[in-house]
């Protein structure tokens, strides 16, 4: 009796059994390489793939202008340079793959080789291939190209020509390379993609919501065996699983209920995520998102209105852009006092913006005709600075 008053009374967890569930776990994010990019944001993304194209296709086919102070020359050799770039492309497919790149890496690298000290074809270089060198200051003093094991290191000629034009987009954080609009939207690619994934998952699973098949088993049998339920999985993933069975009728055994589970709210806006990201990836490239066909934007009153912003804030800025580049590098080869420009007047997404212009100009009765002229961006007559 003494031992049992003085044995120790087993002890009790008063707090209640916790079970913890989490759902929400960190974002994985695809590397920032431009390999990764390229992947998942252009060869992987319509959206990003279109805008793209866009922007590469429109600004290529820009045609090239060459001054000699304010006169125009129609025919020149460098005008022929530009036309035909060497023997394996003419000169829209290589601009056309130079401005691609300036957008999807942020870089894009013209190579020039000459011949007898004379500039003979040029070379779009992949951004992903090439590297600077820069001096003790940062500033880049030659390029190394990488093919496989093999190494080129470009630098300047005796004449001090760098036979290598460097073009990069605005980055806030990098002295030597760019920043790529893909870079710049690439959560929201992913997310783009997630939807796409989401989408073609749900089509594998017969487009319909999940649900669940409950077991009523006989005199209380609490589940089923081992091996009914291994021939119950087999059995709907053989006959029920797919977009051929979708609307499929379901025979269940005696003791099989199902039970349909409907589709959350977020869910059913998940279309809704995925135009927004959409419009997202449209405004780090520039382009409107009506002109891709994404719905919901409405900032312009008809698709002319949209297409006219894009060319004027985005391609005709990189075309000027390049013709200035090419004029500082290129166009003292091949003589002093030249300058490269483009023909806007080419472009007929600007026709009606043109007609506009010449419509008030046509009206202006207090100015000369070089007058107008000047301001429509054409150079004056002979006989043009009289009044009418």
């Amino acid at each position: 009796m003494f031992n049992s008053f003085f044995r120790r009374v087993p002890e009790k967890k008063s707090a209640p059994p916790l079970i913890a569930l989490s759902l929400m776990g960190g974002a994985r994010w695809c590397p920032r390489d431009f390999q990764s990019l390229a992947r998942e944001g252009v060869i992987g993304n319509a959206i990003a793939y279109r805008c793209v194209r866009m922007i590469a296709e429109g600004a290529a086919s820009v045609p090239w202008l060459l001054y000699d102070g304010a006169q125009e020359i129609e025919s020149h050799p460098l005008l022929s340079l530009l036309s035909g770039p060497n023997p394996m492309e003419e000169g829209t497919a290589l601009f056309e793959r130079w401005y691609a790149f300036l957008q999807c890496a942020g870089d894009a690298y013209l190579e020039a080789v000459s011949a007898g000290g004379q500039v003979r074809e040029l070379y779009v270089l992949r951004p992903d291939r090439v590297s600077v060198v820069a001096d003790a200051r940062g500033w880049p003093v030659a390029y190394d190209y990488k093919l496989g094991e093999r190494v080129a290191h470009i630098t300047r000629d005796p004449s001090g020509f760098l036979p290598l034009l460097h073009a990069r987009l605005f980055s806030p954080l990098d002295d030597q390379y760019g920043l790529s609009p893909i870079h710049a939207a690439a959560n929201a690619v992913e997310v783009h993609n997630a939807g796409a994934a989401w989408t073609k998952a749900l089509l594998d699973n017969a487009a319909r919501p999940s649900g669940a098949l409950i077991y009523k088993g006989p005199d209380g049998a609490p589940s089923l065996s081992d091996e009914q339920f291994q021939r119950l999985k087999r059995e709907l993933e053989d006959a029920y699983q797919g977009a051929s069975n979708a609307g499929r009728p379901m025979v269940l055994e005696g003791g099989l209920d199902w039970r349909a589970m409907s589709y959350t709210p977020a869910d059913m806006d998940f279309s809704n995520l995925r135009d927004a990201a959409a419009r997202e990836i449209a405004l780090a490239f520039g382009i409107p998102p009506m002109l891709l066909g994404i719905p919901g934007d409405n900032t312009f009153a008809n698709y002319r209105e949209a297409n006219l912003n894009f060319w004027r804030q985005t391609v005709l800025p990189l075309v000027a852009r390049t013709a200035k580049m090419l004029t500082r590098w290129l166009a003292p080869r091949f003589g002093e006092g030249l300058r490269l420009s483009y023909d806007a007047d080419a472009v007929d997404a600007l026709a009606l913006e043109r007609e506009s212009v010449w419509d008030r100009l046509s009206n202006a009765n207090f100015l000369s005709l070089n007058e107008r002229r000047q301001a429509a961006g054409y150079s004056p007559i002979d006989g043009g600075d009289a009044l009418p």
